[in-house]
């Protein structure tokens, strides 16, 4: 991983933020839908769902193993992947408690000034 400038963030909003860089590509959104579709892990399969070489879909699923959002277990010659139900719930709860706190009344609303 290459090493970036987070000094002077608490590592909370770090964590988000490197959430949010993996979520950034519509690939690894899909990918975490058709992984959320199925009830057991998915093998080989997910490339040929995808319009993309094999090498382009490692790469996505390699960076949503690398914040956790998915799991990999290696079965012979190729590697399972599956949601992380646990690393899910974070990130969630992180975006949910980020999103509240940024959308609360008392910040004013675009086009609309504080009577004060």
């Amino acid at each position: 991983m290459v090493e970036r400038k987070i000094e002077g963030y608490r590592a909370d909003e770090a964590t988000l933020a490197d959430l949010a860089k993996a979520l950034s590509h519509p690939v690894r959104i899909r990918i975490l839908t058709i992984l959320a579709k199925r009830e057991t892990c998915v093998c080989g399969e997910i490339v040929d769902l995808l319009p993309l070489s094999q090498s382009t879909v490692s790469q996505h699923l390699k960076e949503l193993k690398r914040v956790g959002l998915i799991q990999g277990e290696i079965e012979g010659p190729r590697t399972c992947y599956c949601l992380d139900p646990a690393a899910l719930g974070r990130a969630r709860r992180a975006f949910e408690s980020l999103f509240s706190s940024v959308a609360s009344p008392r910040h004013p609303r675009k086009g609309k000034r504080n009577a004060e």
